[in-house]
């Protein structure tokens, strides 16, 4: 087993640097722009595929570099970083960790048809898992998928799915054994299959954040899909998608980070520039302190990204780790950007200056994938030992 080492390796400071200068044409006016007017960030996502990025974590012999969460993570935290938050890591973060249950589960035919195009840029998946009416409670989708022959009829609803209405390709949950016959974490299923449009009407939500990466809600009926695009068997989809929950969890993390980073920069900066009774503002503690505070917040929140992710590419366990990366994350990165708002006095709440975007995406990491309280609810029960509360 490797020890940890903080110390960044060579491929970790190559890949740092190559994203930073894939990143640089798209500056602070592109990303708010892309805030104001909406629309897929196509030009970014095609950079990124061209240069080979979006397979980071895939394996090589499908066109992927093979490499682990770590460097995955610090891809998505230098995105991020550079102030593209989370318009820009969302534009590519299903890429990343998305169909690792595919590649887990899936069968040499359905990886070597599936991964390359996605790899490419090509082909763009959604993830297709959470419900209006159930929230967590995954296991209580409603979904149903009923097998006819050679293939699955599907009819159900899905809310909260990103980038639908601009991918071709979704990885759906969904039941194939009604909800009374269930037994433990069986009955649902895992497909990776076309988005049939007539099959489905999607429809985007407008939200606080994020404008260029669209979520929806998604209504499907009587979607079919082959029995080919089964990943692996029948009724075990839930345990399938657990494999690709806690890297996703650190990945969201390494952004809001990254995001976090980025305010702070800027916070900073002006603190520096800004002269009020005679003097930056920056030399005053009321400024200063907040904005220690906060570097040391994300400094705290980064390790615990990389303890997880080492965790996680020694295949050791890393539910705990991953789950309070996110949270504390999510908190840091929240706190660095109120109070780069605040540094800025008004011209914080003004669109010219970056940061008030920066604090409406740093709800997304607060929000999702899973909820503070539920991470809350996970570490009293799973660390502190606490009976379960729900």
């Amino acid at each position: 087993m490797h020890v940890m080492n903080f110390t960044p390796s060579p491929v970790q400071a190559q890949i740092r640097e190559a994203i930073e200068r894939v990143c640089a044409p798209f500056d602070a006016d592109y990303w708010m722009r892309k805030d104001q007017e909406g629309g897929f960030p196509d030009d970014f996502h095609h950079a990124l595929a061209e240069s080979g990025w979006l397979g980071i974590a895939m394996p090589e012999a499908y066109g992927g570099a093979g490499l682990g969460i770590s460097e995955a993570a610090l891809m998505m935290h230098t995105i991020s970083a550079t102030g593209a938050g989370f318009s820009g890591a969302s534009a590519v973060h299903m890429n990343i960790f998305g169909l690792h249950p595919v590649v887990v589960f899936g069968t040499a035919e359905q990886k070597q048809r599936w991964l390359p195009p996605l790899i490419a840029g090509t082909d763009r998946a959604c993830f297709a898992v959470t419900e209006p009416n159930t929230g967590l409670n995954t296991l209580k989708l409603k979904t149903l998928a009923v097998r006819d022959g050679d293939h699955y009829v599907v009819h159900g609803q899905k809310v909260w799915i990103s980038t639908a209405q601009v991918a071709n390709k979704m990885l759906l949950l969904a039941r194939t054994t009604p909800i009374e016959e269930c037994k433990g974490t069986e009955g649902l299923s895992l497909f990776y299959t076309d988005m049939d449009r007539s099959k489905m009407d999607v429809h985007e939500i407008e939200k606080m954040g994020r404008k260029c990466v669209d979520s929806n809600q998604v209504f499907i009926d009587g979607l079919c899909i082959p029995v080919d695009d089964l990943v692996g068997e029948e009724g075990k989809g839930f345990s399938y998608i657990l494999h690709g929950l806690n890297p996703e969890r650190i990945l969201i993390a390494s952004e809001a980070v990254g995001l976090g980073r980025a305010a702070l920069k800027r916070a900073t900066g002006y603190a520096n520039e800004r002269e009020v009774f005679g003097r930056p503002i920056g030399q005053n503690q009321g400024i200063q302190h907040p904005l220690a505070k906060s570097w040391m917040e994300l400094e705290a929140a980064d390790l615990m990204v990389q303890k997880a992710a080492w965790l996680y590419d020694q295949k050791l366990n890393c539910a705990v780790e991953a789950n309070s990366a996110k949270y504390l994350a999510a908190e840091a990165c929240y706190h660095a950007c109120e109070n780069a708002i605040f540094t800025h006095g008004g011209m914080g709440y003004a669109k010219e200056y970056q940061v008030e975007r920066y604090l409406r995406e740093s709800w997304i990491p607060r929000l999702a994938p899973v909820s503070p309280q539920l991470i809350l609810c996970f570490i009293a029960e799973k660390v502190l030992g606490l009976p379960r509360s729900y």
